[in-house]
Formats: C-alpha cells, structure tokens, sequence
C-alpha cells in the first residue's frame, strides 16, 4: 500500500507493520515479527525491490516485533543495520529488558542481528529524518521523511483514532509525554504506526497531550 510517494506499508506484516521507503537510497523500516522474512522479501519483490537494492535497515527500538526478521534480512541484503544507541545492547542481547518484554522474549524467541551503526538524532538515513521519541523503550526513534511520520510504537491507531503506546509496555512514561509533545511540534500530515492503520494527523495529535 503507497502511503504517499515512495511511502509504502508492507501488508503482510499486519500486527507490527513494516514500511519501505524508497529513494536513491531504499530503506526497509522495521522488520516484523519473527517468521515473517520470506513474507517481506516477496512483498519487496512486488514493488520491484530485490533484498540487495536495500541500501538500509532501520529499526525504531528494540522490541521482538521489530528485530524479528533483521537478522536474515541483513545477510540476504547487504543493507546496514541501524538502531537507537540506548536499545542496541537489547537488541544484542547483553542486557535483558525488565518486566513484560523479559517474558515476552521468551516466549517470542528471535534471531538476534548485529546492529552496524547507531541511529544520532537529527541524521538522514536514505530521505528519513532521525527523530528521537524515547518513552517506549530508551532509545526509541521515529523517522520523518515529506509528510510522512513513521511512527513506530510512540503512538498506535484504531478506529482512526491515535492513542499512545500501551502503559503496560512503556519504559518511561514521563519521557513519552515529553517526545509526544515534541514530535507533535514537527510539521506532518500522515501517521504510520506499527500497530493500526496510517491516519492522516488533522487534530488527532492533538487529543494525545495532557
């Protein structure tokens, strides 16, 4: 599904989605559950992307959902890997996230990639501006590119509404009201979270500030 030029949402990744994103430089963004590689490889190959025309992988935080395929992903394509700083030793696996992630990561159980360079606020990678949003995870990201925000877990949509990430899963709470009240200062038309549909903004951020 094209989002907005060179924007497009990779259907087959429902439940955490991934987005391509396209330019001189293409960049995959997230990469889904666990399992779901040969999904998004077929998915590329329906917008004429082979795994090695990715010049960059970029993933938002840490979470299984969205390091779930980065490892073979990464080795079929050649694409550096980038993440957040502050989520890279999760990622690898040399620190071991607290509460419900603790759990969840062993039950959802991931191949864990080597993260190549780390994700500096503010930087391009490809056309996406690099925009800090920690809350959900330390190092959480979100990325910008024309109109478009990439959203990742800072916000989720049902029913075309935004909401804020889920409490149970937040890392810090008065760090997501701040990066909420930060990004929503950022000019953007159309949201693109992991969990929902993209939503074009309109007020809707609006009613995500206490």
């Amino acid at each position: 599904m094209e989002i907005a030029p060179n924007v497009h949402l990779l259907e087959c990744t429902k439940g955490s989605y991934c987005y391509l994103v396209l330019g001189q430089e293409p960049v995959l963004v997230d990469t889904g559950m666990p399992g779901k590689g040969s999904d998004i490889v077929s998915a590329l190959a329906g917008l004429g992307i082979k795994p090695s025309d990715l010049a960059h992988i970029v993933l938002t935080h840490q979470d299984v959902d969205h390091i779930g395929n980065a490892k073979h992903l990464k080795e079929i394509s050649g694409a550096t890997l980038w993440a957040p700083a502050d989520d890279i030793p999760y990622i690898h696996g040399d620190e071991r996230a607290p509460g419900l992630r603790r759990l969840i990561s062993r039950v959802m159980r991931v191949d864990r990639p080597r993260i190549d360079q780390a994700l500096d606020p503010g930087r391009l990678v490809g056309d996406l501006e690099v925009i800090p949003a920690p809350g959900h995870t330390p190092g959480h990201i979100c990325l910008r590119t024309g109109d478009v925000l990439l959203a990742g877990d800072l916000v989720t949509s049902r029913g075309g509404k935004l909401k804020k990430s889920p409490g149970i899963l937040t890392w810090d709470k008065s760090a997501l009201k701040r990066s909420l009240a930060a990004v929503g200062r950022l000019p953007f038309d159309w949201v693109c979270p992991a969990h929902g549909e993209p939503v074009r903004r309109g007020s809707l951020w609006d009613t995500l500030i206490d």
